[in-house]
């Protein structure tokens, strides 16, 4: 019988032979009420805790421990542990190693307040690793919020990666990703926002790059959306793999001695010679006349290219 713990996604680390032969079971965080009940046993528990160096700590400051240690047990107990041994008994602070003082010690209690409490832990615990699904399910949340114009969710998400150490690039690249992929030409400016803050933050880098990244966040995610960019090469690239076809000659390089005997460029129209500067002729390969590939939405900036499109051709 074989029994593992890992703080991985066991089915990205673990051998799938190995997988196949086990149950697995996920082991949730601790809620707060839980935590609570351990911190008060590693202060009171003469047995199971510190109850021996007659600490007590205040409600507020239990409320913070239980609270920041992010439902990890061992967190919040180490804290209780730096806090008692690092924290000077009561009066004026002072030991005086004297035969009455070492005898006082162990009735004097020790006093944990909620400022002690900060010090023990700077910063709260975030379950989030680079690597695994942690770090997979967070930018998942975010590129999702954005795309679903929810600049709330888009920014926690943000914070969230920033204060466990993400990488600035890793995360400016998922923004330009989602400017071209979801907001595409509903609203252009949103890829440019995102480019720029990209070169903005690996420039300056953090702290501030924070705020470059929340602007950035915050207009994708509130930009009008579009996946039409998105579809269109899509739906050509599967084109290109199922059908073999050729370019039309008049469309054809034409720019070199002997083009026009192999009736290259032959019949072409050049748009700026027509009103609108535009001109209806063929471009797509004979195979595929006809085909549709982007198919503008009715939102933002999309809307007044398909009545644009529809204009000119109207009016041609």
């Amino acid at each position: 019988i074989l029994i593992g713990a890992t703080t991985e996604n066991p089915y990205f680390e673990v051998n799938g032979a190995l997988l196949s032969r086990s149950s697995i079971f996920e082991l949730k965080p601790l809620d707060k009420e839980d935590i609570k009940t351990l911190i008060t046993r590693a202060v009171y528990d003469t047995v199971k805790g510190m109850g021996s160096y007659q600490a007590v700590i205040d409600e507020d400051a239990l409320e913070f421990l239980a609270d920041i240690s992010g439902g990890d047990a061992r967190s919040a107990l180490n804290a209780v542990e730096i806090g008692i041994l690092t924290t000077e008994r009561s009066q004026d602070g002072k030991i005086h190693i004297t035969l009455e003082r070492v005898k006082r010690w162990y009735l004097m209690p020790l006093h944990i307040t909620l400022d002690v409490a900060s010090e023990c832990i700077q910063k709260r615990v975030v379950k989030y690793d680079k690597t695994g699904d942690n770090h997979y399910d967070t930018i998942s949340a975010f590129i999702k919020s954005m795309r679903g114009s929810d600049p709330d969710a888009a920014v926690y998400y943000l914070a969230k990666m920033l204060y466990a150490g993400e990488d600035i690039k890793f995360i400016a690249r998922r923004i330009m990703i989602c400017a071209s992929e979801d907001v595409g030409n509903a609203d252009p400016m949103a890829l440019t926002v995102a480019v720029s803050a990209s070169q903005a933050v690996e420039r300056i880098g953090m702290p501030e790059a924070q705020i470059i990244l929340s602007q950035a966040v915050t207009y994708v995610a509130t930009a009008p959306k579009s996946n039409a960019a998105c579809n269109a090469v899509f739906e050509a690239m599967a084109s290109v793999k199922r059908t073999k076809t050729s370019v039309p000659s008049h469309l054809q390089d034409a720019h070199y001695k002997g083009a026009q005997k192999l009736g290259h460029g032959i019949g072409y129209k050049y748009a700026h010679d027509y009103p609108h500067h535009y001109v209806e002729q063929q471009y797509l390969p004979d195979e595929i006349v006809g085909e549709k590939f982007y198919v503008p939405s009715e939102n933002g900036h999309e809307k007044e290219i398909k009545e644009w499109m529809k204009y000119i051709r109207e009016n041609r």
